[in-house]
């Protein structure tokens, strides 16, 4: 039976509490995960938009919980299934482990001479090969990835690029189809990827594929350049993503993107501590671990369901590439696949990272999920518009940022909102004070919430802007889809960060309060009575496990949760007190207008 108070401790001592929904694990194991609207579909027909999916039958699907069909039902045979995820996979990954050297100003490593780098003809990474025209100087910065010392040309790659009628007929998928020939690519590569949301690293990308950016052997990289290299997901590989999600080339929304890894040539060796520069930072700002200030993370008592740190550090150590949205483009092996697991992800490993694990334990997590943060934020550096409040995508890329800048000092991505007030990030977009019909006095402010930019409401057409001031008996199409993406897709994925973010003290810097009071909203609001009164006026069921408030779907944030919130100075109770909702107002007014 459903806990229905928050602030009870879920029972662990040995029990399996999975709090993600029962629903969904059997879901997981029986459909496919649809990316584009957070829910459960065997649709299988190719879609010519993201729009017209999202208004599609799977949202009915998944927000009623229809009857699933069985995974495979409508779908030609599979040739194989795997998990790079699992407990199997990351003790068998043969990454060579990096050193559990902790760099500070007290023995901050020496920067090698240029002949004491190594001379290599070629360097290899996650299965991607770069071969040299000449032997060049390579090292490797403090989480893996290789640097180069330039310029230098990159004359092959392993696995090999194809190009139009290289790829085999039975490896076209129905993107690929879609294109003339001349444009169709596999195992791409793109020299300085642009902060926009255009790529060219395989031609089934869908919405973002620019063909106009295809590159081809040699490539010459000097001193500033960055060099993104792919593996294309094969057809009939079916992938598990990051803690949920099937992933399979040409089905849905599938990304067709399986691997990719980062070569970064720079003019000179780096020491030991230095993170790779962001892949869009043609600046190449290098930052040092011996920088991190480590002291601002507490050391609270982990509880016995803590997750398996290694699995944290796996999700977070190949480099996050994801310049677009939708997921479309995403390497599976690399990153989540839908912003709902991106914010748990990084939640979950900020707070592993306030546990009281030792200093050891945490460094690879911490190395990797601060260069998560470099990369986002020097995508936004480079002009990057930012994840917009669309269902669940936008979320989980503001707080690595955040964190970054916490942990290495550096103020203007701590405070990215205020650096940078035009970029949009979903938790930020889709929270604010306002009336809500509840009486709660934060919202959820819609599916597409509210624009950074503009400050008004996004309706898209559909009526997905904010809603939750109007009492269900108003609500329409657009007005329940926005209430079902509010319980699905994004709230469960945002406990995690929150509760990080104030045991970091970091409210200031993040800069938008009402983000921290509707989380507590969602975790300490009963919402039985007003679950049957959606019902009763919708006809909509909101009553299960996954869908209810007061839980995320993860048992260690749960227990984190219960544990330490109520020990924070931060009131537990400002969701339900006054607040200056003007913002909320005018951006209502503005939507109105605008229609």
């Amino acid at each position: 039976m459903r806990n229905q108070s928050p602030q009870r401790p879920w029972v662990e001592n040995g029990a399996r509490l999975d709090r993600r929904p029962a629903a969904a694990r059997r879901l997981s194991e029986t459909w496919r995960k649809c990316k584009a609207c957070g829910g459960w579909s065997r649709t299988t027909q190719p879609r010519s938009t993201f729009f017209k999916h999202a208004l599609s039958v799977c949202i009915v699907a998944a927000l009623t919980l229809s009857p699933p069909r069985l995974w495979g039902q409508d779908t030609p045979a599979r040739a194989r299934e795997a998990d790079p995820y699992n407990p199997a996979a990351v003790t068998a990954d043969t990454t060579p482990p990096r050193p559990s050297v902790i760099y500070t100003q007290s023995n901050a490593p020496a920067t090698s001479a240029l002949d004491d780098l190594p001379l290599r003809g070629s360097v290899s990474q996650y299965g991607i090969t770069w071969t040299f025209a000449q032997p060049a100087r390579v090292g490797q910065f403090i989480n893996g990835d290789w640097y180069v010392v330039g310029p230098v040309t990159i004359t092959a790659l392993e696995p090999r690029p194809l190009y139009g009628s290289e790829i085999p007929a039975g490896e076209l998928d129905h993107m690929d189809l879609e294109r003339p020939e001349a444009q169709r690519v596999r195992n791409g590569f793109m020299l300085n990827p642009p902060a926009q949301m255009k790529v060219a690293y395989d031609s089934g990308v869908r919405n973002w594929f620019d063909p106009a950016l295809i590159q081809k052997l040699p490539v010459a990289m000097k001193p500033g350049d960055s060099l993104v290299s792919t593996i294309s997901m094969p057809k009939g590989l079916v992938l598990h993503a990051q803690l949920r999600n099937k992933i399979e080339r040409g089905v849905d929304d599938s990304s067709p993107i399986r691997t990719a890894a980062v070569l970064t040539c720079v003019a000179a060796p780096q020491p030991s501590d230095a993170f790779r520069p962001g892949f869009c930072d043609r600046a190449q700002k290098i930052y040092l671990a011996r920088h991190l200030q480590r002291d601002r993370l507490p050391a609270l008592a982990a509880p016995p369901s803590i997750p398996r740190i290694a699995q944290y550090v796996r999700f977070t150590q190949r480099p996050w590439v994801g310049t677009c949205f939708f997921g479309f483009e995403e390497p599976v092996e690399n990153m989540p696949q839908y912003g709902l697991e991106y914010g748990r992800v990084v939640g979950i490993s900020a707070l592993l990272l306030c546990t009281d694990l030792k200093p050891e334990q945490k460094e690879p997590l911490l190395v990797n999920l601060v260069q998560v943060g470099i990369d986002l934020g020097g995508m936004v550096r480079a002009g990057h518009p930012g994840w917009t409040g669309f269902g669940g995508h936008g979320s989980g890329r503001k707080l690595p940022i955040v964190f970054a800048g916490l942990l290495l000092g550096d103020d203007q991505l701590a405070r990215i909102n205020e650096s940078f007030p035009k970029v949009s990030f979903g938790e930020d977009e889709q929270t604010a004070y306002g009336p809500g019909w509840t009486g709660a006095k934060v919202v959820f402010a819609g599916h597409s919430g509210i624009d950074t930019a503009t400050g008004a409401g996004r309706s898209r057409g559909n009526g997905w802007g904010p809603y939750e001031h109007q009492p269900p008996s108003q609500w329409k199409a657009g007005q329940n889809t926005s209430e079902s993406y509010r319980r699905c897709c994004t709230s469960v994925g945002w406990v995690a960060q929150a509760l990080a973010l104030r045991l970091l003290h970091a409210e200031a810097a993040w800069h938008h309060d009402p983000f921290f009071d509707y989380v507590d909203r969602w975790m300490f609001e009963a919402d039985a009575a007003f679950v049957k009164t959606i019902k009763a006026e919708t006809g909509r069921d909101h009553d299960h496990d996954w869908s209810r408030q007061g839980q995320a779907w993860d048992t260690f944030v749960n227990v984190m949760w219960a544990k330490y919130r109520s020990t924070l100075a931060a009131p537990t109770n400002g969701w339900q007190q006054p607040h200056d909702d003007s913002y909320y107002r005018n951006a209502i007014a503005l939507m109105e207008r605008q229609r």
